[in-house]
């Protein structure tokens, strides 16, 4: 990489543009870039480094602080760096983010940032970029325009350089003072600085992997051993007094080897195992037992080791604890199951002799019972012959019981039928209310044929009935029609004048909607000249106000700009003792790199110090906002005024206003007359449909009424016809209909009575029959009189009730004399009283006994099952678990290793530090070739990898072997100056290591910044032959540095000058 051309542009101190020919200063291999302090050198590095990053080293990375405060506001930052790269020549422009002056109106708007990077393409046959000369646009070539992207154009630089900003801050920039204190730094600054260099991340994050890796497996581990322990527990539940699981452990024998290193402490299982440690017995053997035969637990041993969660031999003392526990439960179930056997038979004894007593309590009892049932017989035997004597007379009553109901039926038909006789009866006349049932009979019929008579006579009455209504019908339309007719012809008079006050009502609408329109078209120009108006006397006073403001405002910025060049002027004549002010005895000077400061300069009277200049550049920046503010409303107001002005005109405000109220009263009035032409229309057709429909109505009634005389005239002639013929039918009757009506009540009235009568006669000589039969029936049956058959008789309740009891007084006298023969019975009557109360208390003690010894039994078997099932799961967990163990070691030994904290890295090195410590070796080999010139072939830099004491890393340790004594020490006990060009070693081979690991990258330019001022003569001619000899490799090296002794050494030279307009250049080279 070669620099040709750089240009700035407001950046920084150099408030104009400023463009820097590297070309010519790179004749002679080296140029030295001096100046006053806060002229601007570093500003020049910083530039570059923007140019091609699109930002600078340390925390000035704001647009605000990159630009310069003494460039014109309408100049933009910009930063334009011509190159060489890769045999590509380029061209970057770069403009940070920064603010300008708005283009409209007054204030500032944000300036996005922006890049562009072209290339050169020469012409066909031409020159080109390849000898670092190529020209603009021209016959030998032309610019190409590559990108606008901020992200492609950093992908590609960075891509052509192969390095980041940090490694060229590193290579290209050489920080001298930085490689000084990485001489004296730690391990742990070295392979920060060392891992941003060379990228040693995937290293890091190795380690990070496997601690990662690590911990994960120890919490796998852990948690298998926890899940172990929760089964030991439940062992533990489950085993009752047979065993103690709280805190399982092993004998020492049957114990894994020592702990893998690194293997990690007791998960969450540690605080509660260690709050009860158990033992585990090194050998078992038989002991005496409270069971018969049985076994006891094991003797408990001498040699005895704890085991928690995560610690080697866990598993094993687990698995070893359930074996005890299932022994001991089955020892305990077999004892449980012959106190079972015993409790069987003795409860099935005392059954048997329970069962005994109460069979014989039982027959005793029976046999008594069955005495006093035949004690309650005897007593009750009148009462059952009577009972036995009312059943026979019922009997014989029961075959006269249906000549009763025969009789009892006839005579209640015979008072219905003579009941509906005398009510048929009652609505004839006198004369028929005796008459036979033949006599009624024919009075019947003879109605029945004047009824058949009228038939004619009543169709002919409401045939005139019909024509009594029609005639009505008639009467009433005719005088509707006539009501129609006048109405109609009022209307119809009077319809000319109401047409014509319809029409006026429209033309008076109609007009006041015109003269309402042209009104609204006259107010809005009205009273926008109105609101201008009064805007133009409101702002003539705003005016006024503001440019008074503009004055003061003007005159406060111009004081407060006048006062802070005066404390700035005042300040850099005195920069000398502010710079003295941070020195220190034996730290290396800022300016020139000396650790000695035999007469530092003071501050003399009225000295200003960088806050005061601050402070007053602050203020001058507040008053120059203020006055820009100011400016910028005294404009605004003006313009506002003209604008209103130029629509006002010169009318006065309250001629406008009163203008305008009068066109909005007009509009308002016309606006209310408008407002009635919908209904005006309406009303107009509304009227005209009327008057249609008045007309028709009108013609069609005189119609009708013509129609109605001849149809009223044929009505009257049929209806004189039928009246005739109605007058004789209906006798001394008022119609027809009547005369009918009373001849079919009569009829109705002498059929009834008629039958009534028949169906009395019939009734009564059932009667007579039913009662001559009856009287047979209870003299055959043995009554005599048919009442005392009647009396004899049951109701079916009380037949039932009386059978019922016979039969149950017969029933308990043949069960009581079976008791009393019954063999047993009486065997057992004869023998003393059974007590089953003190044999059933004697079997429920046994039965107690029998279930306590069961459910010692089921509980024994339950808990052998539970241990066998729990068993199996901690033997299937331990066995899934050993190979986890095993990979978690593996693991855990690694991660130490790596990490430097195994006691297998006898060196402490991590990993990073191991690859970085091969890096350091090549820098310390690179470096060493130019310090052997440097410091006259005496010192020789080597990597040391001894571990230092304490719990510090080792691995990246520096030291000097010194010549002249032969000896190795430490890079700290070099002196100022000797550490100065041990540094610029330094710097240069890791230059070349960082260039190399880049992909071999030409780095044809380099600046070295600052330390020559602590070098004697000879020390710099040698340091200047080294940097000198880096011209074999065609290289240009630049120096910063304020030591007068090398403006003489080096003619070709960049000054930057420093001034209250903004830092400039000046190029001084030979020819």
């Amino acid at each position: 990489m070669r620099l040709h051309r750089l240009s700035l542009t407001a950046f920084g101190p150099f408030g104009g543009t400023q463009t820097i020919d590297f070309d010519r200063l790179s004749r002679d291999g080296l140029f030295l870039l001096h100046g006053p302090t806060g002229a601007g050198k570093t500003s020049v590095l910083d530039a570059v480094c923007f140019a091609l990053y699109g930002s600078v080293p340390g925390a000035r990375q704001s647009g605000q602080a990159l630009r310069s405060d003494l460039a014109d506001p309408l100049t933009l930052t910009e930063v334009v760096l011509e190159l060489t790269v890769a045999q590509r020549r380029l061209e970057i422009t770069r403009l940070p983010e920064q603010p300008r002056p708005k283009k409209r109106g007054s204030g500032t708007t944000k300036e996005k940032a922006q890049s562009r990077l072209r290339e050169f393409v020469p012409a066909a046959g031409g020159g080109g970029a390849a000898d670092g000369h190529g020209p603009a646009d021209g016959p030998g070539g032309h610019w190409k325009a590559l990108s606008r992207s901020h992200q492609e154009i950093g992908e590609e630089i960075g891509q052509l350089l192969g390095m980041s900003k940090e490694q060229f801050c590193q290579v290209v920039l050489l920080p001298q003072g930085d490689f000084a204190r990485f001489l004296r730094a730690d391990a742990e600054a070295r392979s920060r600085l060392l891992g941003r260099l060379f990228d040693t991340r995937r290293f890091a994050a190795l380690e990070e992997q496997l601690n990662v890796r690590r911990k994960a497996a120890a919490d796998t581990v852990t948690a298998g051993d926890e899940r172990l322990l929760a089964l030991a527990h439940r062992m533990a539940q489950a085993a009752g007094e047979s065993a103690d699981l709280t805190d399982p452990s092993v004998p020492a024998p049957d114990r894994a080897g020592p702990a893998a290193p690194g293997a990690p402490a007791r998960g969450r299982g540690r605080a509660a195992a260690s709050t009860a440690r158990a033992t585990v017995p090194g050998q078992a053997g038989p002991v005496e037992s409270g069971g018969r035969g049985g076994t006891g637990r094991a003797a408990a041993g001498e040699d005895r080791v704890a085991a928690g969660p995560g610690e080697p031999g866990f598993a094993e003392a687990v698995l070893v604890r359930a074996a005890v526990a299932r022994v001991s439960a089955r020892e305990r179930l077999a004892v449980a199951q012959l106190a079972v056997h015993a409790a069987e038979a003795a409860e099935h004894r005392a059954a048997g002799e329970w069962e005994e007593a109460r069979e014989r309590d039982r027959l005793q009892q029976r046999y008594a019972d069955a005495r006093r049932r035949a004690a309650r017989l005897d007593a009750r035997a009148g009462e059952r012959a009577h009972t036995r004597e009312r059943l026979e007379r019922a009997r014989a009553a029961a075959e006269v019981a249906p000549a009763l109901a025969l009789r009892d039926a006839a005579w209640h038909e015979l008072d219905a039928a003579q009941r509906a006789e005398r009510q048929a009866r009652s609505p004839l006349p006198a004369a028929l209310a005796d008459a036979e049932s033949d006599h009624l009979a024919a009075k019947e019929r003879q109605a029945r044929e004047d009824l058949g008579s009228l038939g004619a006579a009543r169709r002919a009455e409401r045939r005139a009935a019909e024509l009594g209504r029609e005639r009505a019908a008639l009467d009433r339309e005719a005088r509707a029609d006539d009501q129609t007719l006048r109405d109609a012809a009022e209307w119809l008079a009077a319809w000319g004048d109401d047409r014509r006050a319809h029409q006026q009502r429209i033309d008076t609408a109609q007009e006041a909607a015109t003269r309402a329109d042209q009104l609204a078209a006259r107010i809005a120009p009205a009273a926008e000249r109105w609101e201008a108006a009064r805007r133009r006397d409101r702002l003539s006073d705003d005016v006024r106000s503001a440019e008074g403001e503009l004055l003061v405002a003007r005159e406060q910025s111009a004081a407060a700009h006048e006062h802070w060049l005066d404390l700035k002027d005042r300040r850099l004549r005195g920069i000398a003792a502010e710079l003295a002010d941070g020195l220190r005895d034996g730290q290396a000077c800022a300016v020139c790199g000396a650790t000695e400061h035999p007469a530092p300069a003071r501050p003399g009277a009225g000295h200003v110090d960088r806050t005061a200049e601050e402070a007053a550049l602050a203020a001058h920046r507040r008053a120059e906002e203020a006055r820009q503010q100011a400016e910028a409303h005294c404009q605004s107001a003006k313009e506002a005024l003209a604008a209103a002005a130029a629509t006002a005109g010169s009318t006065p405000t309250g001629e406008l206003g009163a203008q305008v109220e009068e066109l909005r009263a007009g509009f308002a009035r016309a606006g209310a007359l408008a407002a009635d032409l919908p209904a005006a229309l309406e009303a107009l057709g509304d009227a005209e449909r009327e008057y249609e429909r008045r007309r028709d109505g009108q013609q069609q009634a005189e119609r009708r009424v013509a129609a109605r005389t001849s149809r009223r005239e044929a009505l009257d002639r049929e209806r004189a016809a039928l009246e005739e013929e109605l007058a004789r039918a209906r006798g001394d009757s008022p119609s027809v209909a009547e005369r009918a009506a009373r001849l079919e009540r009569q009829v109705a009235l002498l059929a009834a009575a008629a039958e009534a009568a028949r169906t009395a006669g019939a009734c009564d000589r059932r009667l007579q029959d039913a009662e001559a039969g009856l009287s047979d029936a209870a003299h055959r049956a043995g009554f005599d009189t048919p009442q005392a058959a009647a009396e004899a008789l049951l109701r079916d309740g009380e037949w039932r009730e009386l059978q019922q009891r016979l039969d149950d007084w017969q029933a308990e006298s043949a069960a009581v004399e079976a008791e009393l023969a019954d063999p047993g019975a009486s065997a057992a009557a004869a023998l003393p009283p059974a007590d089953p109360v003190a044999a059933q208390t004697a079997h429920q003690a046994a039965a107690a006994r029998l279930r306590s010894a069961s459910a010692t039994h089921a509980a024994a078997r339950d808990r052998c099952t539970e241990l066998d099932r729990l068993s199996a799961r901690a033997e299937a967990d331990a066995r899934a678990l050993a190979p986890l163990r095993a990979g978690y070691e593996r693991i855990a030994r690694l991660a130490a290793l790596a990490s430097g904290t195994s006691t297998e890295n006898e060196r402490r090195m991590r990993l990073e530090s191991y690859v970085l410590a091969a890096r350091l070796e090549q820098v310390a080999a690179a470096a060493t070739a130019r310090l052997q010139r440097m410091s006259g072939g005496r010192y020789t830099l080597v990597h040391s990898d001894e571990r230092v004491g304490g719990a510090r890393r080792s691995g990246l340790g520096l030291h000097v072997i010194d010549a002249w004594t032969g000896h190795e020490r430490d890079t700290s006990s070099l002196s100022g100056g000797e550490t100065f060009f041990a540094s610029l070693a330094l710097a240069l081979g890791l230059a070349d290591v960082v260039t190399d690991e880049a992909g071999g990258t030409r780095l044809d330019t380099l600046f070295i910044d600052e330390g020559f001022g602590s070098l004697d003569e000879q020390t710099l001619d040698e340091v200047l032959d080294v940097l000198d000899s880096l011209r074999e490799r065609d290289r240009s090296v630049g120096i910063v540095s304020h030591v007068a002794d090398l403006k003489a050494r080096i003619p070709a030279q960049l000054e930057v000058v420093k001034d209250r307009s903004g830092s400039t250049v000046r190029h001084r080279v030979r020819g």
